[in-house]
């Protein structure tokens, strides 16, 4: 499952090494199998990791590019990280581990925002470009991970859970709002959560902080699928795009479990 958290203060506070294990710490039943942290200065990033693909060590995160210019704190799973890695590899990355995370942190380093419309994937991420000091979140079309954001009082923090951001001395103010809509939907849809300033980032879309402004921004929508009006033909693409979908999805260091 993996858990991903970070922390910039834009008031120029150095980030507490405490603060960061603390917020890990709040999710770390998302990750038995490891957890790493990166601090500099006034940003942090933390992660926890169920190892899925390569179990070694060589898949600790958060995971810095060879340049020592990215910093990548990623959770989930990418299908089509084979077929990436060898368009990567013809263009002279060089890789130190099997991971999927590996594949992430170089298609971003290569192709920036754009890298997110080749993932065939379910996932959550936060990108530090230490260079321009600029952080890219970003989560999978259809929001199957979960990605949670503060951006109050020159504070950003983010979080696969929103218990990490209430490791700080946020006020837990309900969200009246959601929790209207929440008794009429059950549900509550983002970029609502049922607090107050604690907002979840929507699916399909990316956000690009810089300076304490974020900018958000969309990436992929279903309507732009093209859509098969012959039903024959619809039927025989749904099976294809179900075996392929499954086979996909067995890739995996692990023993995998199927259940409906």
């Amino acid at each position: 499952m993996c858990g991903i958290t970070g922390l910039i203060n834009f008031s120029g506070n150095p980030v507490s090494p405490v603060v960061l294990q603390k917020m890990t710490d709040a999710i770390a039943h998302r990750g038995p199998d490891g957890e790493g942290h990166w601090i500099e200065d006034n940003v942090g990033l933390g992660h926890r990791r169920l190892a899925i693909i390569d179990l070694s060590p060589a898949g600790h995160q958060p995971m810095i590019s060879v340049d020592h210019r990215y910093v990548l704190t990623y959770n989930g799973e990418i299908y089509n990280f084979r077929e990436l890695r060898t368009e990567l590899e013809a263009e002279g990355f060089w890789f130190r581990s099997r991971t999927d995370s590996e594949v992430v942190l170089h298609a971003l380093t290569r192709w920036g925002e754009a890298a997110l419309n080749r993932f065939n994937g379910m996932f959550a991420l936060g990108f530090w470009d230490r260079k321009e000091r600029k952080l890219l979140l970003a989560r999978d079309r259809y929001g199957i991970k979960p990605l949670y954001y503060y951006h109050k009082d020159e504070k950003f923090i983010f979080s696969s859970e929103v218990k990490s951001i209430f490791v700080h001395d946020i006020p837990q103010v309900i969200n009246k709002d959601a929790l209207n809509v929440y008794f009429r939907m059950l549900y509550v849809p983002a970029p609502m959560t049922m607090w107050n300033d604690i907002y979840k980032l929507l699916p399909g879309h990316y956000a690009l902080l810089k300076g304490g402004q974020m900018q958000v921004k969309q990436y992929w929508s279903i309507e732009d699928s093209s859509l098969i009006q012959d039903k024959e033909n619809l039927k025989s693409e749904i099976s294809r795009l179900l075996h392929e979908s499954v086979e996909m999805q067995t890739i995996s260091d692990r023993s995998v479990g199927v259940f409906l």
